[in-house]
């Protein structure tokens, strides 16, 4: 059995990992901000990623009743999309705020706990939108980016105490991430950026015909119970887990030219 804490519990890819998880026999402590459905067997812990306090409370609460934390999965997170001339400097900064910095902020408390304890795993979700810069949706890929770069970093800084820090590169999924994006509305973006509404209309149907977040979670139950986990895994379709191959090895140019046809550019 382990101790497992996961940001965002409430839906999605959260959920679905923190069902999981319970069903196998493990101790599961889940961040929410807003009142919904629980999940029998896990203990809930209202806090926001984007309060350094809520954050600090939250690890000290799963220590104080456990004595540990073996598994931290940061899941928590949101979009922003529309073309970046068009976002505004709050929105580039509440989508960093949520999806990077929630992260550190978290990370700030649980490493020293798996430090001292002389170990742990460490998952970060992240998205094959951290491995290339997507149209229209440019603020949750820099957003990605930072992650990527942020555990690339750590991991080389923490494998000497034993711990594990994986990145989880999902594709489309259908969750509820696509209804809960914001996206720019302004008029003028749909004039200027011809293409807008076409490669919105493309991103959605990707995300509400793709993979279900319980499939994510099987491989995720997976990766936290094996004994050498790889730096990153791809969680998505065929499709797009050749996309990440092509942006390997393909010059830059040709690339983007792949990109900008599938997005209707």
């Amino acid at each position: 059995m382990k101790v497992i804490l996961i940001t965002g519990i409430t839906s999605g890819f959260g959920k679905a990992m923190a069902e999981r998880f319970v069903a196998e026999g493990h101790r599961v402590y889940g961040t929410h901000r807003k009142a919904g459905q629980q999940i029998p067997g896990v203990v809930y812990i209202l806090a926001d990623v984007q309060s350094e306090e809520d954050c600090r409370a939250a690890v000290e609460q799963v220590v104080a009743a456990e004595g540990r934390i073996d598994v931290f999965i940061n899941n928590a997170g949101m979009g922003i999309g529309g073309p970046l001339e068009f976002s505004s400097l709050e929105d580039a900064q509440r989508q960093m705020d949520v999806n990077w910095m929630g992260m550190v902020r978290m990370l700030h408390f649980v490493v020293p706990v798996m430090r001292r304890q002389g170990g742990g795993r460490i998952l970060c979700v992240s998205s094959i939108g951290g491995l290339m810069g997507l149209p229209f949706q440019g603020l949750y890929s820099a957003s990605k980016f930072a992650i990527e770069g942020y555990c690339e970093a750590l991991r080389l800084e923490v494998r000497g105490f034993g711990i594990d820090v994986v990145l989880i590169e999902p594709g489309d999924f259908a969750t509820a991430f696509t209804a809960q994006r914001k996206s720019v509305a302004d008029s003028e973006a749909y004039e200027v950026y011809k293409s807008y509404a076409k490669s919105l209309a493309s991103i959605e149907h990707d995300e509400t015909s793709g993979l279900k977040p319980e499939y994510l979670a099987r491989r995720v139950s997976r990766i936290v119970s094996c004994r050498r986990p790889r730096y990153n895994y791809v969680i998505a379709s065929l499709e797009q887990r050749l996309s990440v191959v092509l942006k390997r090895i393909l010059p830059a140019r040709w690339f983007a030219s792949i990109l900008a046809s599938y997005y209707k550019l």
